[in-house]
C-alpha cells in the first residue's frame, strides 16, 4: 500500500518558506561580515536618499527626529564599554575588593569589548533608515511641527549625553576606538 503523506497545513507551508528566506537572509548577513567598509557605503547611500527625501518632500521631521534619537541611542551603546567599570567598581567594594582598570604592569589588562559590536550597529542603522525611509513615503507620519525646535532639542540631547559620555571616558580611562592607540608588533622567533 501507498502512504500518503499528510497534506500541508498553510500556516506551516508559510512557515517553512519563511525560514527559508530568513536562512536566505542570514547568509547574506554572514558573507556581508567582513566587508565593513562597504556596508556603510551602503548605509551611507541610504541616509543620502532619506536625506533627499526629506529636503524634497519638506516633511516627516519627526519621523526625521524619531531616528536621530534612535542612532544617538545606538551610538551611545556602540561607545559604551560591556561590562560598565563604574557598577563592577561599586560592585568590588561592596565586596572589599578594589575595582578599575589596570594601572600598573603587573595588573591583568582587559580590553575593551563594547556593549553594542559593530556590525549590530551597522544593522540596526542601516534597518533604522529603510523604515525611516519607508515611512517617509505614508502622508500619516508627516506631522506639522516647527521643525527648528525640534533641531535644537536634538543637539541639546546631543551635547548633554555625549558630555555625560566622555566624562565617563576620562574618569574609567577607557578609549572605545583603535586610533591612536599603541600597536604592538611580535617579536621575531
Amino acid at each position: 500500500m501507498d502512504s500518503e503523506e499528510p497534506e500541508q497545513s498553510p500556516f506551516a507551508a508559510v512557515s517553512a518558506q519563511t525560514s527559508k528566506y530568513g536562512r536566505i537572509y542570514q547568509a547574506y548577513l554572514d558573507k556581508s561580515t567582513p566587508y565593513a567598509q562597504f556596508r556603510w557605503l551602503g548605509t551611507f547611500v541610504l541616509l543620502m536618499a532619506f536625506s533627499l527625501r526629506i529636503f524634497l518632500a519638506q516633511g516627516w521631521y519627526i519621523v526625521t527626529y524619531s531616528l536621530g534619537i534612535y542612532l544617538l541611542n545606538l551610538f551611545l551603546a556602540f561607545l559604551s564599554p560591556k561590562f560598565d567599570p563604574s557598577l563592577e567598581q561599586d560592585e568590588g567594594m561592596e565586596d572589599g575588593a578594589a575595582g578599575g582598570l589596570p594601572t600598573k604592569e603587573d595588573q591583568e589588562f582587559k580590553p575593551f569589548v563594547r556593549r553594542l559590536p559593530e556590525f549590530k550597529f551597522w544593522y540596526s542603522a542601516t534597518r533604522a533608515f529603510a523604515v525611516a525611509f519607508a515611512c517617509s513615503w505614508f502622508s500619516i507620519f508627516d506631522i506639522p511641527v516647527f521643525w527648528p525646535v525640534l533641531v535644537v532639542y536634538w543637539l541639546i540631547l546631543f551635547a548633554l549625553t555625549m558630555r555625560r559620555q566622555i566624562q565617563h571616558m576620562i574618569k574609567y580611562r577607557y578609549v572605545p576606538f583603535t586610533t591612536g592607540k599603541a600597536r604592538y608588533k611580535g617579536g621575531s622567533n
